[in-house]
């Protein structure tokens, strides 16, 4: 069975999700939420504009239309919500071991409801077995 090039470079970005959390969580107590949205904020537009101008020494159009432009911004907000959620969440004393998980697979859940609701994608009872195995999952992680 060959392995589809998606699936690597999800795992690659759970890995870097891990770690992201793992550095919410040393960083809270240690940095204002504030500072460090900035600081984190800092960091993805260095990124991407180094990103950007690689591109642009390699002749590789960026194209974009404004639907395109405003749904990439809207991943920006989001994503500094997110960030600032789990700044709250690990100042309030949450332990990474709970809060991770309610908040990547609850993430999961409300992911895999826009799914099949606004993107028509297919539902199997083998997933919605999966799904509910994801339940009772955060009832057995939140209820140690």
């Amino acid at each position: 069975m060959r392995v589809q090039l998606w699936i690597i470079y999800a795992s690659v970005t759970a890995v870097f999700l891990a770690a992201a959390d793992c550095f919410i969580k040393l960083a809270a107590g240690r940095i204002s939420s504030s500072l460090g949205l900035l600081v984190y904020g800092g960091c993805t537009f260095a990124t991407g504009l180094v990103w950007v101008f690689s591109q642009r020494l390699q002749n590789i159009p960026l194209n974009t239309d404004l639907l395109g432009f405003f749904y990439a911004l809207g991943v920006g907000v989001s994503f500094s919500a997110v960030t600032i959620g789990l700044y709250a969440t690990f100042n309030a004393g949450a332990p990474i071991s709970l809060a991770s998980p309610l908040v990547r697979l609850g993430g999961l859940v409300v992911a895999s409801i826009v799914g099949f609701v606004l993107f028509r994608e297919g539902l199997t009872v083998r997933y919605i077995a999966g799904m509910l195995l994801v339940f009772l999952g955060l009832y057995f992680i939140l209820t140690k």
